[in-house]
């Protein structure tokens, strides 16, 4: 129901219009499928998607990782969870420039810049799920003589991992928009190109149907990770934890 109101205030938005460069709904849906048939949208996704899954891959391993040893470790957390701090609350458009001075315009600048908007959120959820493990679950685990290594292996994670989770859905979001921001600002390449390329030469339905699609894309990925989640963590949603 909401995105039929959303879809019809579009249509009507632009048929006003609000602006020149503001299409109809219909208008854009039409210049989706003309890329969708013509076979651009897949080409280009399939530039975008590369440093979007590698920089998610990396910012998802390393960031549990780091979030794990800093959610345990007073000292490693004193250390380095300001400057994951930092970079969630650093503007990334300020940054692309030094990116690109130090790893030029290719693919490892892209992903860094997907790195950037994710590790932050996916370390920090970490840690935090980490540190509120309940104490009374380690200490159960301590009075059965199991050493830190099990401890962690079979209370903490198992108990952080909900989190944990929410918090990789929430870094895969943020990847989408390090992709395609470092698409707009360092090299107009996938679907970054055709948004670039559209503007300049004032074809905005093809425009705001790349936008769309990219919103599109996010929101099914986003659902299908949901589900995963609640399927892993279906206790959870059952109040399990609680009781």
């Amino acid at each position: 129901m909401s995105a039929v109101i959303v879809f019809s205030a579009w249509e009507i938005a632009g048929r006003v219009p609000i602006s020149y460069s503001f299409p109809t709904f219909l208008e854009s849906m039409a210049a989706l499928a003309v890329i969708t048939l013509d076979g651009s949208i897949f080409v280009a996704y399939a530039e975008t998607l590369k440093p979007l899954v590698t920089g998610i891959a990396i910012s998802g391993v390393l960031g549990v990782g780091i979030g794990l040893w800093v959610g345990l470790s007073e000292k490693f957390e004193w250390l380095f969870a300001p400057i994951f701090i930092v970079m969630q609350a650093a503007p990334l458009a300020a940054l692309i420039p030094l990116l690109v001075m130090i790893y030029g315009i290719g693919l490892t600048s892209k992903v860094f810049v997907v790195c950037i908007m994710a590790m932050p959120v996916i370390v920090l959820n970490t840690a935090s799920a980490v540190r509120n493990t309940p104490v009374s679950l380690k200490e159960m685990a301590r009075s059965f003589l199991a050493n830190d290594h099990e401890v962690l292996l079979k209370v903490i994670i198992p108990a952080a991992s909900p989190i944990i989770f929410s918090g990789l859905r929430l870094g895969v979001s943020a990847g989408f928009i390090g992709a395609i921001l470092s698409e707009l600002k360092i090299t107009p390449t996938g679907v970054g190109d055709i948004i670039t390329f559209s503007r300049s030469i004032a074809d905005y339905p093809t425009m705001y149907a790349a936008i769309f699609s990219i919103i599109l894309l996010a929101v099914l990925f986003l659902n299908l990770l949901e589900k995963l989640e609640n399927y892993l963590f279906e206790g959870n949603n059952r109040g399990y934890i609680s009781d």
